[in-house]
């Protein structure tokens, strides 16, 4: 799931990159939809978007490293659940695949922008979305699976750690 993610996420940038030019849009549904073509610096859907701050991409590199290792963890408890482990996936794809942008670019290419009227969702990417999907699958799992068998599939003790 993860390196479907990735591909997805890579060749759908590959495309806005040889078709549009930066800073420029392209309607597809008028007054809902474009496809643009931006540089976001910050986190998801431009949070602290800055190009002045240096600090702030070696966080947000760091900070992925982090949460890709923290999922490659994770994934060993999760293969008995398929769901969990597929939104686990997405995100490892999705943070994989910002990645590549912030170690090419420095930033993250943004290309799908919604809105209405005057009313803009901040752009994002395929990548942008595998995380978000794939957190709320995994969230949604982590919610209805009774703490016993969470326990369980942890390796923690399932009788509150006594022996």
């Amino acid at each position: 799931m993860a390196l479907l993610a990735l591909l997805l996420d890579q060749v759908s940038k590959a495309l806005v990159l040889r078709s549009i030019p930066e800073d420029t849009s392209v309607t597809v549904i008028v007054g809902m939809f474009d496809l643009v073509n931006i540089r976001n610096r910050g986190a998801a859907f431009g949070f602290l978007n800055r190009s002045d701050i240096e600090w702030q991409f070696w966080l947000f590199l760091a900070a992925t490293i982090v949460a890709v290792c923290a999922i490659i963890a994770l994934v060993r408890s999760a293969q008995e659940s398929p769901c969990l482990f597929t939104g686990l996936g997405l995100v490892m794809g999705g943070a994989l695949g910002n990645l590549v942008d912030r170690l090419r670019y420095r930033a993250v290419v943004d290309f799908l922008d919604f809105y209405c009227r005057d009313w803009h969702w901040p752009a994002f990417n395929i990548a942008d979305s595998a995380i978000c999907i794939g957190t709320i699958l995994a969230c949604v799992i982590l919610w209805r699976t009774p703490s016993s068998q969470t326990r369980r599939s942890t390796g923690q003790p399932s009788d509150g750690g006594q022996a």
